[in-house]
């Protein structure tokens, strides 16, 4: 079966903790702070590859999780920082969360994104060492890994698409121009995933895809509806198979009106690409009539009457088709811009680290909120001495203390940060 979307949960390495260790050698006097720092957590990266066709891999797992950084250990030696966790998707994807913060569009092989970036090690007790503080007794705590739900679309990349109604000869058709083989029978949506071939026209080729067929009201996703149309955003060009000879009971021409109507509803974009008409079951007799009047009524577009069972009209379509194919492929890249390999995610300390907002929630309880200043105190163990005395140099340098006083607390009123509460001593 053609898996084509799945939702799964990313999570990224946490970074290490720093390290509390003194020097300790017989002959160094003195010998100082020597903590080593935590290693940076992984990163989960995912890498569009040609060779990955679906997303069925992601039926079967669910949950993946880069390797978390090494914390720091004595005489000064840094973590090791974890390893990124790869996961291969197939070209043609698109990512996003379900917040919508986060979307990527894979369509070239090799293609890189960062989903979720590894969180900062920690420092260790050598990196707080200053004439004021000569035995630092405390480290800091590593940065969590980014975490996030993601949904995987997969939408083909192909030259042409075949689309029409159920039964219209579609998969006929590719199995006669290609080495495809898709399902062919005498009944209803006997193609309910996409099927790729490889179509060879003199010295060109293009890949056709045979998409699952159209009813009326596909756009809000009636019959295989959404799943069909997000395929057909893909291709460059759109052959419409009709069937002429309504052996189905319909008629042709209005087959062709819904489904022109169709791809107008779902989206402009798809009416705009180029189209050719394929009138397919000409070899029987009911069609000649009904082929004249799908001339009349679509007259702008180049209409070419075809047999998949004797062959009649094939070469003169597969040329058309090629050329358009061309076509559509040059102006392409006159009017493609180039978009970022790598998007990246904005981590905590790359925001604005001294930006705050006090907060009065009641008389006597302030709120104090800033990603930079949350960071400093998740961080930190704050019931130890040292880290706590750091703490307090670190809010009287950015101006929190005064901007308390100035939004009224008192003594004994109670100051929140994150999670952290303390009491306020003026």
């Amino acid at each position: 079966m053609f898996y084509d979307y799945a939702k799964i949960y990313v999570k990224a390495g946490d970074g290490g903790n720093g390290c509390v260790a003194f020097r300790r050698e017989k002959y160094v006097p003195a010998g100082g702070p020597s903590g080593g720092d935590g290693g940076a957590g992984g990163s989960v990266v995912f890498v569009a590859e040609r060779n990955v066709q679906t997303l069925i891999d992601f039926r079967y797992r669910k949950h993946y999780k880069a390797e978390r950084g090494e914390h720091g250990k004595g005489k000064n030696q840094h973590g090791k920082n974890g390893t990124d966790l790869i996961v291969r998707v197939p070209v043609g994807t698109v990512v996003r969360d379900l917040e919508g913060s986060l979307y990527a569009d894979l369509k070239r092989n090799g293609q890189q994104l960062t989903v979720a970036r590894g969180g900062k090690g920690g420092r260790g007790n050598a990196r707080f060492k200053s004439p004021k503080l000569q035995a630092p007794h405390f480290a800091e705590r590593g940065d969590p890994g980014h975490e996030l739900t993601v949904e995987l679309e997969l939408k083909l990349l192909a030259d042409v698409g075949f689309i029409g109604f159920p039964n219209a000869g579609k998969s006929s058709l590719l199995s006669r121009i290609s080495a495809a083989r898709p399902k062919v029978a005498n009944y209803p949506f006997t193609t309910l995933s996409p099927e790729l071939g490889v179509v060879q026209v003199g010295e060109r080729s293009f890949v056709a895809a045979d998409l699952p067929g159209l009813i009326a009201g596909a756009h809000t996703g009636a019959g295989l509806g959404h799943r069909f149309l997000r395929h057909v955003e893909r291709t460059r060009v759109l052959l419409l198979v009709v069937d002429t000879a309504g052996t189905e009971g319909r008629d042709p021409s209005e087959d062709a009106r819904i489904i022109l109507q169709e791809l107008k509803l779902y989206q402009q974009e798809l009416a705009n690409k180029p189209l050719l008409i394929a009138a397919n079951k000409i070899d029987l007799p009911e069609a000649v009539a009904n082929l004249s009047s799908l001339q009349q009524k679509f007259s702008e577009l180049e209409i070419y009457p075809i047999s998949t069972v004797s062959g009649a009209g094939l070469k003169e379509l597969l040329y058309a088709i090629a050329s358009q194919v061309e076509k559509a492929a040059e102006m392409s890249d006159e009017q493609e811009i180039e978009v970022e390999e790598e998007i990246r995610l904005v981590t905590a300390d790359e925001l604005q680290e001294r930006g705050f907002d006090i907060i009065r929630l009641e008389d006597d309880v302030f709120q104090i909120s800033g990603k930079g200043l949350e960071r400093l105190v998740r961080r930190l163990d704050l019931e130890i001495p040292d880290a706590f005395s750091y703490f307090q140099h670190i809010i009287r340098n950015m101006g929190i203390e005064d901007a308390l006083r100035e939004a009224g607390i008192k003594q004994g009123d109670t100051a929140i940060i994150g999670d952290f509460e303390f009491e306020w001593q003026d």
